[in-house]
């Protein structure tokens, strides 16, 4: 099967996690049948144009590691582009817009629309008064040849809109199967508008088929426009792509993913600590389960039981808690060195490369978030404060916590310091000692591990007295004795 899917961003600011699932899918399907991916740039609505949003989209889809065949790269600080269907940014093909939009209007499918901005607006307010279904009047359709030359010729400002044909489209959706809507139901398009820019409608189908896209995949809320484009489709000759259109992604309360209840861009969670393929495992399974037998995926995976037909027709909730503890599941498969590096970004002070290294490798198993590690740092390097009544055993009381403190001090200080390179080592010490004297463990290793961690929760106290080493551990156990005393 030839394939070849797009992405087509417009450049708003951010890369919203919505539209993430639409690149992953597509590039999903293209890469399972060994088919093209490329990246379109659609710039035409240049009232929602953000400077500088086209670097960051292509930095974003870099992080996250979809790669694309065709469409525009940053190289040496300058977009370039890579692939022979381009331009790939459609603010550079106006004129190859123009030029299908005046094809349409020389075999009747189209036509000039020269009304104000005023009568259109007083024309929908007039229709939603009595409740009519809001579609231009067709008005410039009575004028005459020599009216719009006239028109024309002296400069008047004006658009190219569709003319709808009477009768029903229908076109086969892969996820939500055959659709016809009654053409009644269709506003006569603008195609082109005054400043010489298509709308969505027009610069689609033409780049599509320019393109090459046999498949599009995108999200649902597209659907209402696809028999319009059937229709452009017919009316120029092409063939018609494959169409899927993805359910929403809800909030918990199952309204729209929205910024008012969370964050919506994947550069934000990114930014929180999020690793990108954990992001891209959660986002891939809303609404889509390839096995039903687990959770957690590689790309590989996700390549290979990629299928349109499992693809939900009901909106998927976006669960953060979901999300947080996949993020756990991924750092705990990560390397110890890959995770030192990974965790380095978010360290807000220096931090030596010894203990960063020892922290990391008990607290990888404890934390969910890349950026959890600078407060779990901070509690290694500042003096814990507590409550002395923490420092007591359930099954003790203050007099033995303080008794058991002050003598595992002495028996510490008097371990060599090689034991601290290995913490079974010290675990194995410690244990003997609470052996050789016939004592409980939670005595002597309860008001050991809240000394030195200042927390209720907390690794062991063999991890801890590891990660402080010996001399900084000693300092600890030294101030908790002085605390019950």
């Amino acid at each position: 099967m030839n394939v070849k899917t797009r992405f087509p961003p417009s450049p708003t600011g951010y890369l919203h996690v919505g539209s993430l699932r639409t690149a992953l899918y597509n590039y999903f399907f293209a890469k399972k049948y060994n088919g093209k991916f490329l990246l379109r740039i659609e710039d035409t609505d240049r009232e929602r144009y953000v400077e500088g949003a086209v670097e960051s989209l292509i930095g974003t889809l870099e992080r996250m590691k979809i790669d694309y065949d065709e469409g525009p790269v940053v190289r040496n600080g300058k977009i370039v582009e890579k692939g022979n269907n381009g331009p790939y940014v459609q603010s550079a093909r106006l004129e190859i817009y123009k030029k299908y939009a005046n094809q349409l209007v020389d075999s009747g499918h189209a036509y000039y629309c020269f009304c104000s901005k005023e009568r259109l607006t007083k024309l929908r307010e007039q229709q939603q008064a009595i409740k009519q279904t809001t579609k231009y009047d067709r008005n410039c359709l009575k004028l005459s040849a020599e009216e719009i030359q006239t028109k024309l010729q002296s400069g008047e400002s004006n658009v190219i809109r569709m003319k709808i044909p009477d009768g029903k489209t229908m076109f086969h959706d892969e996820i939500r199967g055959d659709v016809t809507i009654d053409n009644q139901e269709i506003d006569d398009q603008v195609l082109l508008k005054a400043d010489g820019f298509p709308t969505y409608h027009l610069a689609v189908v033409v780049d599509d088929y320019l393109m090459g896209v046999t498949h599009i995949i995108r999200g649902e809320e597209w659907i209402s426009s696809v028999p319009k484009h059937v229709i452009l489709y017919n009316w120029f000759g092409f063939p018609i792509p494959i169409f899927a259109h993805l359910p929403l992604i809800l909030n918990p309360d199952k309204t729209k993913l929205s910024k008012r209840q969370g964050d919506v861009a994947v550069e934000d969670y990114l930014a929180k600590g999020f690793l990108e393929e954990a992001l891209e495992n959660f986002v891939s399974l809303l609404g889509f389960n390839p096995t039903a037998d687990r959770e957690i995926y590689t790309r590989e995976e996700l390549i290979e039981h990629f299928d349109l037909k499992k693809i939900n027709k009901s909106g998927a909730v976006f669960d953060v808690n979901k999300l947080l503890w996949m993020n756990g599941q991924y750092i705990k498969k990560l390397s110890d060195e890959d995770f030192v590096s990974r965790v380095k970004p978010f360290l807000k002070g220096k931090v030596e490369d010894d203990i960063l290294r020892r922290i990391c490798k008990i607290e990888k198993s404890r934390i969910n978030l890349l950026s959890d590690i600078s407060a779990v740092v901070d509690s290694y390097q500042s003096n814990p404060v507590y409550e002395k009544e923490l420092l007591v055993w359930k099954k003790s009381d203050s007099k033995d916590a303080k008794l058991q403190l002050k003598n595992i001090l002495e028996f510490i200080s008097s371990i060599d310091e090689i034991v601290f390179n290995d913490p079974q080592l010290i675990e194995q010490a410690i244990s003997r000692y609470i052996k050789d004297n016939d004592l409980e463990n939670g005595n002597v290793l309860w008001p050991l591990r809240v000394s030195l961690s200042g927390a209720e929760r907390s690794p062991s106290p063999f991890e801890l007295l590891w990660v402080l080493q010996k001399q900084e551990s000693l300092k600890r156990i030294e101030h908790a004795v002085k605390i019950l005393s």
